[in-house]
């Protein structure tokens, strides 16, 4: 059986040997200088001999460590080489794509397993925000969000992917006392913090005055918003593309036929340097075809 010491031990060592200083070897692994000592410490330990001569506020290599510290870096070298080799085939294939939460709970993530069973080898990588996604970090290849007539910034790409629809919802039993628009006098209003102008932007599409469009009930996502009007708490402005198997499956129902469309439908936004990735492209194929069908 091997006799190896921590590999914590052993790069803690390297850094400290090359830099001789247990204060910048702990800033160059992002630890502290007391958690390098006590590392060295532990490998001096399981080796049986002294590594380093203590000076006041330096460190020398005793002949041991010069030796040890010339045979095991290498070793490190190579370990470290095919590891970020490895990180780098697995990221060969992953696909980070950034959306709003709403979206990606009510939208993509029912979707997600088909476009596994059609891509297995595809890492898609899931993040969710209300911003826009940053992609000169580089932490994402793609980005569902809306956009208007401007289009996306210089140096990505934009295609559409759904209308942005609106309307109200409610529960089937709550639907029963909803003869008119007018009767939401009558009704709590539900609101989604991100979109505070849903309520105020539908009833101006339906010509319905003598209602505040700021009374009622409100939460921080537009999913709790909807979750909130499936459990009857009252009537919310629904985003068709995101509830429409609450509709299907009869969770909810539209109360009135009006519908305003937004002039900021949500769009798969991209680099342009990443545009023929091919596991980019397949990702934005096979979302635009859910989107269509």
């Amino acid at each position: 059986m091997r006799r190896i010491p921590s590999t914590a031990g052993l790069v803690a060592f390297e850094a400290a040997s090359r830099l001789l200083s247990f204060q910048r070897a702990a800033e160059e692994l992002n630890v502290t200088p007391g958690a390098v000592s006590r590392q060295i410490q532990a490998l001096e330990a399981f080796l049986g001999t002294a590594l380093f001569r203590r000076r006041h506020k330096r460190v020398e290599l005793t002949p041991a460590g010069r030796q040890y510290a010339a045979e095991v870096r290498e070793p490190l070298d190579r370990l470290s080489g095919a590891s970020e080799r490895l990180r780098g085939e697995a990221r060969g294939n992953a696909v980070s794509i950034c959306a709003y939460p709403t979206f990606a709970i009510r939208w993509f993530i029912p979707r997600w397993g088909r476009f596994f069973d059609a891509h297995p080898q595809i890492d898609v990588r899931l993040t969710t925000s209300l911003n826009p996604a940053d992609f000169e970090g580089g932490e994402y290849d793609m980005a569902i969000q809306v956009l208007g007539p401007e289009g996306p910034r210089r140096g990505l790409e934009a295609r559409k992917l759904a209308e942005v629809d609106t309307f109200p919802v409610c529960a089937p039993a709550l639907a029963e006392t909803l003869k008119s628009p007018a009767d939401l006098a009558r009704h709590t209003l539900l609101h989604g913090a991100p979109r505070p102008q849903d309520w105020r932007q539908w009833l101006r599409e339906a010509e319905i005055d003598g209602i505040d469009p700021t009374r009622g009930l409100r939460f921080e996502s537009h999913n709790l918003t909807i979750q909130a009007a499936i459990e009857g708490l009252g009537v919310a402005i629904g985003v068709g593309v995101l509830v429409e198997a609450d509709l299907a499956q009869g969770r909810l129902v539209r109360p009135f036929a009006t519908v305003r469309r937004s002039g900021r439908p949500f769009h798969l936004v991209y680099p342009q340097a990443k545009a023929e990735d091919p596991n980019l492209v397949a990702l934005r194929d096979w979302l635009l075809q859910e989107a269509s069908a």
